[in-house]
């Protein structure tokens, strides 16, 4: 199959079932397949891996998973094995899958002669003979069509028999069990409530369709399938760990532990225990030996976070797992051998760390093999918001088993000409409080967002009026400090370790600053 995606075919390929004369279990079509539905995996590699293990079970020669394109009132082939053309297009009540999805029936056609249903356009642009056809709707959890499953030419020259519609159908349940679980099947219902905008998705779970996000599609594309170390940098919130999965589950160690360190959340003293472990008696209190992160990822992968807080006693100590692949654990004198790969994120500007002493050069340049520069929400456009709002609706009306609310236009504006300093996370727990204060309909008024002050109607500014030669009304550099400080704290739901990435400051300095104001640092 000639597509963007062939080269990740192979890392999702599973063994072919056999052939058996009685019905196989359908359940093994999607079993094997099964833990990669709420994962970051590339759609097109798995979706064309389903039809690969649908066709394999139906002893079909062909299969293909047609979706609605609710605009133009068709069905487009969206996974398929079709080596000749790169997507085919039919309207609704033209040829089997466009029956299927008129009338919403199976079509099982033994022969296509003689048959107004059969669309010859099709093998005439193909150049594919199409001898058996079967096609059965797939439905959502609501009964509504939105696709078909179609397979082609039953190997051994014999018909598709009612056996095998049963079975196919019994397939197009699980397929569409799964398909519901993806962001795919949210960008469907999202093109249905608006025609006439295009349908994107790339990797699972990952929204967007922005040019800058197309960049990291295509870079992750090339990357995940090696073992190279790729570096993540973005602003706080922007979705760094989501990519990182994806890294990780898009490549030939997807199978193998996808373990997470975050620096920040970590005091300096202990990052080097979490990363490598230690013996027994290495400190007091250390009765036992205990495998670090590096240890547990055995096969997988590493992801540090916040890599721009590892202490430089301990970059030294990573810097020769890149180079070497072996540590030793603190209070231990036996090297370790390891084969993890290595990605890492930060929010930090490393480059310039690097120029003031604060983080390794030879580190810096290790690290950086693969780097993926994530653009902040506010560069994404409203397309994205708009993407990003719509998952976050679905999956917190699901989540807190409510029903979905609709989203107002006026709050849509709203959400659009919003800067949003803290990036998706921010969007996302905004909706989420939107969904549980809305009633049917998230208005204006249930995003908790810094409310807008109309121009027109505000007091006019009034003149600074001169005090012993110095001039009035202008705030103290300290009380701005103050006011800025505490206005990133409601920003980011008192959160005082993400307040303190966004203010580009130490957690300890923060708190030094609001016990200052007459704060506790407490939470």
């Amino acid at each position: 199959m000639d597509s963007p995606c062939a080269s990740l075919l192979s890392r999702f390929e599973l063994p072919p079932l056999p052939f058996m004369a009685t019905s196989p279990d359908v359940s093994q079509v999607l079993l094997p397949l099964g833990g990669l539905v709420g994962r970051e995996v590339d759609l097109d590699a798995f979706l064309q891996t389903l039809v690969d293990r649908i066709a394999v079970t139906m002893q079909a020669d062909r299969g293909t998973l047609w979706l609605l394109d609710p605009a133009r009132d068709e069905l487009f082939s969206r996974a398929a094995h079709l080596p000749e053309v790169s997507q085919i297009r039919v309207k609704r009540g033209q040829g089997v899958a466009g029956s299927v999805a008129q009338h919403g029936e199976p079509v099982n056609m033994p022969t296509p002669g003689g048959e107004s249903r059969f669309f010859a356009d099709i093998d005439r642009l193909t150049g594919y003979r199409t001898t058996t056809n079967l096609a059965v709707p797939l439905r959502d959890t609501g009964g509504t069509l939105y696709g078909v499953l179609q397979v082609l030419n039953r190997r051994g020259g014999e018909r598709f028999t009612e056996d095998d519609v049963q079975r196919l159908q019994a397939i197009a349940t699980q397929v569409s069990q799964a398909l519901q679980r993806t962001s795919l099947y949210q960008e469907l219902q999202r093109a249905k409530e608006q025609p006439h905008a295009p349908v994107g998705y790339f990797f699972n779970r990952i929204i967007g369709e922005s040019e800058p996000l197309k960049v990291i599609y295509r870079l992750i594309q090339k990357a995940a399938p090696t073992d190279a170390t790729v570096l993540l940098r973005g602003e706080s919130g922007c979705g760094k760990e989501l990519f990182a999965r994806a890294v990780h589950v898009n490549g030939p160690r997807r199978d193998k532990p996808f373990v997470k360190v975050d620096c920040a959340a970590l005091p300096a003293t202990l990052i080097e225990n979490e990363l490598f472990g230690h013996e027994k008696g290495a400190f007091t209190g250390a009765d036992h030996r205990v495998p670090g992160k590096f240890e547990a990822a055995e096969g997988g992968t590493v992801f540090i976070d916040e890599i721009g807080e590892l202490p430089l006693p301990v970059q030294g100590k990573l810097l020769r797992v890149l180079q070497d692949r072996e540590f030793e654990r603190v209070g231990g004198t036996q090297t370790l051998k390891m084969d993890v790969r290595i990605v890492a994120a930060t929010n930090r500007d490393l480059a310039r760390m690097v120029a003031e002493g604060k983080f390794r050069e030879d580190l810096y340049y290790r690290i950086k093999v693969v780097e993926l520069v994530l653009p902040p929400l506010r560069e994404r456009g409203g397309e994205d918001i708009e993407r990003l709002t719509r998952h976050f609706i679905a999956s917190a009306a699901r989540r807190h088993r409510l029903p979905q609310p609709r989203l107002n236009a006026l709050a849509l504006e709203r959400l659009k000409r919003y800067r949003w300093p803290g990036n998706v996370r921010e969007l996302e727990n905004c909706i989420e409080s939107a969904v549980v204060l809305s009633e049917g309909e998230i208005l204006e008024e249930h995003l908790p967002l810094p409310k807008v002050v109309d121009a027109a109607s505000a007091p006019p500014p009034t003149e600074p009026r001169a005090v012993d030669g110095e001039p009035g009304n202008v705030l103290p550099l300290a009380e701005v400090e103050k006011r800025h400080i505490l206005r990133v704290l409601e920003l980011v739901k008192g959160n005082r370790t993400a307040a303190a990435k966004a203010l580009r400051i130490g957690r300890n300095t923060l708190g030094r600053k609001l016990k200052e104001y007459g704060l506790s640092d407490e939470g």
